[in-house]
């Protein structure tokens, strides 16, 4: 049981290091992202910096490192407690999907191959929640995102108030597991912690915002 929970973390945080946007930018459009813009190797940046193809590929395969995790937690997890939790009973399928969520986007932002920098985490958590929250709250959480970006113009607030809402999701869909709720919760503070920059220029009134004409 401990091989398999500790495994579920290895392997979400290993799926999420695979910096994407850097990968795409050099090898495609032999430009390395993290030289423009904003620096960042998440989509937004990409979509400024290598265009809307560029941006859209490592949106996808942010997203879908993400679902990868979450879907091998639950196999993992399923494999594990098949055999019963004899002494492990906090143990169920829970704590698994709760590791692939921390373990994913905490690879994603301290990404071991770019020095332990990376992205913010938005894309591949939303792709792990819909494991996590199912696919109905994975898009209440994608609404919330999309809603705010629309109205505000600016990606980083949509980002900021999905990270803030995700542990008041995560009390609903895991009410009665304080193990699950606080990995999951560290997990959305990890990503509101990789935007301190973005407020620190809402702020000052100088946050980027779609559709802004570059400098």
């Amino acid at each position: 049981m401990i091989l398999g929970l500790i495994g579920t973390f290895a392997i979400a945080f290993a799926l999420g290091s695979i910096p994407w946007g850097v990968v795409i930018g050099k090898v495609f459009f032999h430009t390395d992202i993290r030289e423009s813009g904003s620096g960042n190797i998440g989509t937004t940046n990409a979509m400024r910096v290598i265009g809307k193809k560029g941006g859209v590929a490592v949106f996808l395969l942010d997203f879908g490192k993400g679902l990868l995790s979450g879907y091998l937690a639950t196999v993992i997890g399923g494999i594990c407690l098949s055999g019963g939790n004899a002494g492990f009973e906090w143990v169920s399928l829970n704590e698994f999907l709760a590791l692939s969520f921390i373990g994913c986007i905490s690879g994603h932002i301290y990404s071991p191959w770019l020095g332990f920098h990376g992205g913010k985490g938005i894309a591949v958590a939303v792709g792990c929640l819909f494991f996590v929250f199912g696919p109905v709250g994975a898009l209440l959480e994608l609404a919330i995102f999309i809603v705010l970006v629309l109205v505000t113009r600016t990606v980083s607030i949509g980002s900021i108030a999905a990270a803030v809402a995700c542990p008041f999701f995560t009390l609903y869909y895991y009410w009665g597991d304080p193990i699950a709720w606080v990995l999951i919760t560290a997990a959305a503070f990890m990503v509101f912690y990789a935007h301190r920059a973005n407020m620190e220029r809402l702020r000052d009134g100088i946050e980027p915002k779609i559709g802004d004409k570059k400098k």
